[in-house]
This record gives structure tokens, sequence and C-alpha cells, in this order.
């Protein structure tokens, strides 16, 4: 069941959970998420990056359209960090939400360039995440991201949801994309997370969370996270094992390849829906379909 994101984090925002944006590089990728999300009755937004959509082809998103169609659970295809020339080839292709990063610039430029991508997307169908604030990056992330963190305004999250129409908030609390370096130990603004949520309307997402502890997550969704970005750690689990199995050299179908990898992957998946308290959320759906 394909729906935008404004549709699918209604009932997240309504019933405090979240679901999980797990960055899909490869067909892989999409098919152990999909199977494990099947599996555990997880609603979930398959998001890619302009550098994988790059990289997959646009042919790659009918892929992903046709498994969302084929599925009971509620799914959103979901354009991850980007500006606007990629925003309007991913509307073209099928996508059903987008997320103009406009954060790095400043407050007034933001919201122009925002409230532009809601006005073109909005009349489609296609749902609009904007970013205040900026997120951490670590060596090796190609995601995006700065050096310093900017956290969240709550006065300015107000001003640009109402300006913009955005129809979900990617705020700054503390994370950074990447898996951490040793010895970097972020901590959540959980204070800072209640003001925000209890002056907006509009979900709020988390990104970059990879390397902060499942404590500090799971106290997020609680006070009010709706959907939080996944892609190093899947992607770590995956490739981890892969390169175990490669060490074999009469190994070289990719069907032999790929098995034990997409498992190892899919148990991080499986612990993260739970984290979120994503399991078993379909059944909030059941009058869409």
């Amino acid at each position: 069941m394909l729906l935008n994101m404004k549709e699918i984090l209604k009932a997240a925002n309504e019933h405090n959970f979240a679901i999980p944006a797990f960055n899909i590089g490869t067909g892989q990728i999409l098919n152990g998420v999909m199977d494990t999300c099947e599996e555990l009755n997880a609603p979930v937004i398959l998001a890619i990056h302009p550098n994988e959509l790059a990289f997959q082809g646009e042919s790659f998103i009918k892929m992903c359209i046709d498994r969302a169609n084929k599925s009971k659970l509620p799914v959103c295809i979901h354009l991850d960090h980007s500006d606007w020339d990629p925003i309007v080839k991913a509307i073209r292709a099928g996508f059903t939400s987008v997320m103009i990063d406009a954060s790095s610039l400043p407050f007034e430029e933001n919201v122009a360039i925002t409230k532009k991508v809601c006005e073109l997307a909005h009349p489609l169908g296609v749902s609009v995440e904007g970013e205040l604030g900026t997120i951490g990056t670590t060596d090796g992330d190609t995601e995006g991201g700065t050096d310093s963190i900017i956290y969240t305004n709550p006065d300015d999250a107000v001003r640009f949801v109402e300006e913009t129409g955005c129809d979900a908030l990617a705020i700054a609390i503390g994370t950074a994309h990447g898996i951490y370096p040793a010895g970097m130990k972020p901590e959540l603004r959980q204070d800072l997370l209640s003001e925000i949520k209890s002056r907006v309307s509009v979900p709020l997402v988390l990104h970059g969370g990879s390397g902060n502890a499942d404590s500090e997550i799971a106290e997020a969704v609680k006070r009010g996270i709706n959907k939080i970005n996944i892609s190093s750690d899947i992607k770590d689990a995956l490739y981890q094992r892969l390169r175990i199995t490669l060490k074999d050299p009469k190994i070289r179908e990719p069907f032999e390849l790929y098995p034990d990898s997409v498992k190892a992957m899919n148990e991080v998946v499986a612990e993260k829906i739970r984290l979120f308290q994503d399991d078993d959320k379909a059944k909030y759906y059941t009058l869409l379909v």
C-alpha cells in the first residue's frame, strides 16, 4: 500500500511511535527490509539518497513502487537529503515524499526554498520534509552534515512550519550522520525535543542516530519523534558479513553471495523496528486499504 509521508506519519504522530526510514541503495537491501517489515507488520519508509538514485537509476524506483503496491503494509518512497533539481526528477519518477535540505542556508532562504518545494509537490500528492538546524557528520559519511551541530531553535521551528507548510520537520538535537568514531559520545537534547514537540503540530524527524544509545532513541520516540532515518547501521551489518563471505573464492553468484549478509542486515532492521515501537502498527492503517 503506497502512501505519502503525511499519510504514513499521521498514525505515528497520533499513537506515539516512530517509523523507520531505511536507506535502500540496492535491490538486496530493498527486499531484505520489506521482508522483515512484513514479518513484523511494521509500516516503513523506503528512503533513497540522491547518490543512491544516481547509482541505481530511475528504473529502480519502479521496483520499489511495485514492491510497495504488492504489500499489505503502509509504504512511503522518500527522497532523502536533496535540493531542487533531484526533487523534480524524483517526483516525476514516482516518489511519494521528498526532503528538501536547505538547513545550511540562512533561515529566510531555507523557508523560501522549502515553501517552493511544497508548492510544487503538494498539488501532486507528494509530501515534503524540511530541516531546521544542522546534523553533524563523521569521517566517511556521504549523506551530508556539518562539522558542528546547530541545535534547532523552537521559536524558529514554529515559524518554519507555519511559513513553509511542510509535512514533517527534521530537527537537530545532537546527532551526526554515519558510524560514530571511538570516543565520540553524542547526547540528545531531550528537553529541546519536548519543547519543539509541544509547539509544532507536524511529525518530527531524527536523522543520524546510528551511534546513539538505544535508551536515548527510545526516549526520543517517547517524547515525540515519529520518523527515524537508518542507513549506516544496516549497511554496515550487510557489508561486514559480505566481506567474510567473499573470502571464499569459489562463491561468485549474487544469489550465493548475499543471503548471509541480508540475514545479518535483517537482524538489525528488526531491532530498529522494535526499538521504534513500529512493530504491529500496520493495524492503524486498515481504513486506508
